[in-house]
């Protein structure tokens, strides 16, 4: 069984089946102006020509076109494409398909600029942890690579701090020391020892101290001598002691009514 429907966009006029109409929920399109409208509610009451009771042959095309009035008024009879997949309404599944479609691209968007952020944030955190490294470990820094010491101290401008010379006293030993007396004057004696820098750097200058004892090893006296205190004229104490370079020290002592008989002396970093 066959229908006559009539499309509302342009007037023409065909004949849709029962398959047809049932197919999609009887949405159509028009095979002239390819409009799409559901046959059903569009249904054609007059009467047809004789050529609209004639069969087509749906299979052979999806568009058959005949003549539809004898007289001059010539009115297009088309079979509507049924086919068509714009022409049927979307089924809960393919609105979820549609919907989780555009989820996943919502996320992939997010998740881009999530990983931007971590990106950006990790670089951030990377460089406050160098920039705090670098001033914790200045000193090490400039003496164990030279040529960042001018960036160093540029940064130390800014931070208001400063570099000061390595202090590792493990690394600086007195090489020999001994006391001896003078020989122009009875209660002066004198203090001779040799300094070494062992590190592969220049060290800060080493305070010394000595102690005097009697025959018991008692101390009977003792003393700090500071780098500007023993350092010979010349001497610049801000340049340090070089690495692998030694010092000798000699320091003259009035040792009036001590009668010293030993000594200890070590050096330390205040």
């Amino acid at each position: 069984m066959s229908a006559i429907t009539q499309c509302p966009e342009c007037g023409t006029r065909f004949k849709a089946s029962q398959t047809q109409l049932e197919a999609h929920q009887g949405m159509v399109r028009c095979g002239h102006c390819q409009a799409t409208f559901n046959a059903m509610q569009h249904l054609y009451d007059d009467q047809p020509s004789p050529q609209l009771s004639l069969l087509i042959e749906t299979e052979k095309s999806e568009q058959t076109f005949v003549e539809a009035e004898p007289d001059d008024n010539k009115v297009v009879e088309t079979i509507a494409d049924t086919t068509a997949p714009l022409s049927s309404p979307l089924t809960l599944t393919q609105q979820y398909s549609i919907l989780k479609a555009d989820d996943e691209v919502s996320n992939q968007t997010i998740q881009k600029k999530l990983r931007w952020l971590w990106a950006i944030g990790a670089f951030l955190l990377t460089m406050i942890l160098l920039a705090q490294a670098s001033y914790f470990l200045r000193v090490e820094l400039a003496a164990r690579l030279p040529g960042l010491k001018p960036a160093l101290t540029t940064y130390c401008i800014w931070l208001k701090c400063s570099i000061p010379l390595p202090k590792k006293a493990d690394l600086i030993s007195i090489e020999s020391s001994d006391l001896e007396a003078s020989p122009a004057q009875a209660n002066v004696i004198a203090l001779n020892a040799i300094l070494r820098n062992r590190a592969p750097y220049a060290q800060a200058y080493p305070n010394l101290e000595l102690t005097l004892t009697d025959t018991t090893d008692m101390a009977l006296a003792r003393r700090i001598f500071q780098p500007a205190e023993y350092l010979k004229p010349g001497e610049d104490e801000s340049h340090g002691l070089s690495p692998g370079r030694e010092i000798s020290i000699k320091l003259h002592l009035d040792t009036t009514d001590l009668k010293p008989t030993g000594y200890r002396l070590f050096l330390f970093y205040p």
